[in-house]
């Protein structure tokens, strides 16, 4: 059973073979069996689970149907979730109990959807590795020495092992893409304001951005429906018809224009990734795609641009955490200065720390117009590369990162090298569009994705192309060994 995807196991549940509780029984007793080599989840919801489980049966026994009804989920861990702890991978909010559901996770619930837990991640979403996370980091079921991913890691390994058949992941500049690319999923950022943040701890708000991963496109676009819509909770939520996902996956590429940035073939990127990029355009060329060069001339000022405006966004977001209102509190604090400083100093570990700083001090009079100002600006010189570039293309096609997965520890003496994973993704977010990371091959016995990139609200477009892709390859059909 733990082989199945999210589509086969709606026609599983539809065909009676088996039922959402006895599903449900077999992957927490897998999780419970392997999850300790891997520490993907936080917390498990076996109770809850097993109850929307058996909801879900009856609902189906009274004549009910949908995709999602009665499939295993989890959730990333900063998706407030009611009555269970919402941590963000952070000893801040290691006590905390979400009084609500996000807005993703009650959506979900109301489709059927069964929650088995939630999924490690690395510490208020910031970081590349899954290694920030106060939990301890989360192990590549490819190869145990090797991280994930980030900062959606812990769904990303928890999915790549078959624990379970998808999970909700969040996107600030690459984070369920870049997981996705290194345990060999297909990810998922839709379009900024497609999927409700409501009840979403934030990181940097203007990018944040929640989405699906799973081992197929078709699995995406089930999860996705479950996910996207207006939201009025949401004051970033745009009101714009959801599409069925689902329905479009068979469409014809033929004609479909495929645009190859000449930026992303630079000496950073590894010639064995370039390869596995070129052959899967080839392999669209076959189903009708045609390929030309383009130019994204903005793009080596992304990751200066994006490394000002998150964490100026963060330590705004992360200043409510001040240990009086909730989260973390330090013991007999002198006064409020020393309440506050020793909260937020037990409290946030060495990453989040440091770019609370950055983000102070690129927010600070003085530097305001230097650094803030200036990174806006070009911000909006990469929309409109990306613009110009949609102009002539239906989609972007490039490597989802640099490199493969590297070994636990290797970059964390070194930020900045971390930093450099997200150069591919991180424009996505800085303009708003919709990305996909699909599976593309291997290099060394370790995944690699392919990103695919289209205009606002496209999401359909990128999962039709990943499909189709899907249907010609078996990347995506590999089993890490031993899970």
């Amino acid at each position: 059973m733990h082989q199945l995807t999210l589509a086969e196991i709606a026609r599983g549940l539809a065909d009676k073979k088996f039922s959402s509780e006895e599903l449900t029984k077999v992957l927490l007793a897998r999780i419970a069996q392997l999850d300790p080599q891997l520490n993907s989840f936080i917390s498990l919801t076996e109770d809850l689970a097993l109850q929307q489980a058996k909801a879900a049966d009856a609902r189906r026994a009274n004549g009910e149907s949908g995709a999602l009804l009665g499939a295993p989920i989890a959730h990333k861990d900063l998706f407030c979730t009611q009555g269970i702890r919402t941590s963000c991978g952070s000893k801040m909010l290691d006590n905390f109990k979400a009084p609500y559901d996000a807005t993703v996770v009650a959506k979900l619930a109301a489709a059927g959807a069964v929650t088995l837990g939630k999924t490690n991640m690395d510490e208020f979403a910031m970081g590349s590795a899954n290694e920030s996370s106060y939990y301890g980091p989360v192990k590549n079921p490819w190869n145990l020495e090797y991280v994930p991913g980030g900062s959606s890691g812990g769904s990303a390994a928890a999915v790549a092992a078959r624990l379970l058949p998808a999970a909700t992941g969040t996107d600030t500049g690459g984070s369920i893409r870049q997981p996705a690319a290194l345990t060999n999923l297909t990810g998922l950022k839709p379009t900024y304001g497609r999927v409700s943040r409501w009840g979403m701890i934030a990181y940097a708000s203007s990018l944040d951005q929640g989405g699906p991963l799973a081992r197929t496109a078709e699995d995406c676009a089930i999860l996705l429906q479950g996910m996207a819509g207006f939201d009025p909770q949401d004051s970033t939520s745009i009101d714009e018809p959801v599409p069925d996902y689902s329905a479009g996956l068979n469409g014809s590429l033929q004609g479909l224009r495929i645009g190859v940035p000449k930026e992303y073939f630079s000496a950073g990127l590894d010639p064995r990734i370039a390869d596995l990029v070129m052959a899967s355009v080839e392999e669209l060329k076959k189903l009708g795609a045609v390929v030309k060069e383009i130019s994204l001339p903005n793009m080596q000022h992304a990751i200066p641009a994006y490394y000002v405006i998150a964490p100026a966004e963060a330590s705004s977001n992360l200043s409510r955490f001040d240990g009086v209102r909730f989260g973390y509190r330090c013991e007999d604090p002198k006064n409020l200065e020393d309440l506050y400083k020793r909260s937020r100093g037990e409290g946030f570990g060495p990453e989040v720390q440091r770019r609370i700083m950055v983000g102070a001090y690129a927010l600070s009079a003085g530097y305001y117009d230097a650094y803030y100002l200036k990174a806006q600006k070009i911000r909006r010189l990469i929309k409109n590369d990306f613009m110009a570039a949609f102009d002539e293309v239906d989609i972007i096609l490039g490597p989802t990162t640099p490199n493969p997965a590297w070994k636990l520890g290797a970059k964390n003496s070194d930020p900045v090298a971390a930093y450099l994973e997200d150069v591919y993704t991180i424009t996505a977010n800085l303009a708003g569009l919709p990305g996909l990371s699909m599976p593309a091959g291997f290099v060394d016995g370790l995944p690699v994705g392919v990103q695919l990139l289209a205009p606002y609200f496209q999401e359909g477009r990128l999962l039709n192309v990943a499909h189709q892709y899907q249907q010609n390859t078996d990347w995506h059909t590999r089993t890490p060994t031993g899970f």
